[in-house]
């Protein structure tokens, strides 16, 4: 198992082959992600613990959020804005398409590109 620790947490990656990857990801009370989107990948999210605040939209200036806590779930298409926020220390699991580069960031807290 691969752990690449993060600004805001860190990602296990617990399966990764030419048809999918699986994620485990912890994000420390109060931070958050990259606002971002990807052009080829499908993410599917599910709370494992805590509370985490996903924003979701069109471009950035549109997105809205919604908190999901443990046992919840939802699947983020290709090209759809997104960010993960943690109100409370949050573990979730992130199955996605293997894509791994395809990430644009709108938006760092970070200054990462």
């Amino acid at each position: 198992m691969t752990i690449i620790e993060k600004p805001w947490g860190k990602e296990q990656i617990l399966e990764k082959n030419d048809k999918y990857m699986l994620k485990k990801l912890t994000v420390y009370e109060g931070k958050r992600c990259s606002l971002q989107y990807h052009n080829y990948k499908t993410e599917t999210i599910y709370v494992l613990s805590g509370k985490l605040r996903i924003f979701i939209g069109e471009s950035g200036e549109e997105c809205f959020s919604k908190v999901f806590s443990s046992g919840q779930s939802v699947t983020i298409p290709p090209k759809i804005v997104h960010r993960m926020k943690s109100e409370e220390h949050c573990e979730y699991l992130e199955a996605s398409t293997p894509e791994v580069d395809d990430v644009v960031r709108i938006e760092n807290d970070y200054k990462r590109n």
